[in-house]
């Protein structure tokens, strides 16, 4: 069966963080919970995410989403929608789950205007590039940060 795909609400917060932790475990679920608030769930209108449920309406995985007006790596216009995080539960995986959520992300851009769709990983997330690849996102640059305290 199909997944459902639904713009990110209120009542979706504690799956949300959950899936959130997976993908990003550095933070905790407190804080996730707490930056869903302030950033997706704050009708700015500067920012989307998307819940996907499977049959049993369980949520299954994310994609979150930005407008951002700044320069993007790679990119030329403004705003540029970005994918600020993307995640699907590893046993949900495999089943066109990203490309729904990308696909429902790439519509709330396009009514915005925006003509591209920017996305990053660190250099050595090897399965996030093949993730960007196979939804059609070509890689623009590498880049590697330098700091020098002063």
């Amino acid at each position: 069966m199909e997944s459902i795909i639904e713009i990110g609400t209120i009542k979706d917060v504690e799956a949300w963080a959950e899936l959130r932790v997976a993908l990003w475990p550095h933070h905790s679920l407190e804080y996730h919970r707490t930056e869903l608030g302030w950033a997706f769930l704050s009708e700015s209108g500067e920012a989307i995410a998307f819940i996907a449920r499977n049959a049993a309406n369980e949520a299954v995985g994310f994609a979150e989403a930005t407008l951002r007006h700044d320069y993007v790596n790679g990119c030329s216009s403004s705003p540029v929608l970005f994918l600020e995080g993307i995640y699907i539960r590893p046993v949900d995986r495999r089943k066109g789950i990203a490309r729904s959520l990308c696909n429902a992300v790439a519509d709330w851009g396009k009514s915005f205007g925006c003509v591209e769709f920017g996305s990053d990983a660190p250099l050595e997330n090897s399965a996030s590039h093949a993730l960007h690849t196979a939804l059609g996102f070509e890689e623009t640059q590498r880049v590697v940060f330098f700091r020098k305290p002063l």
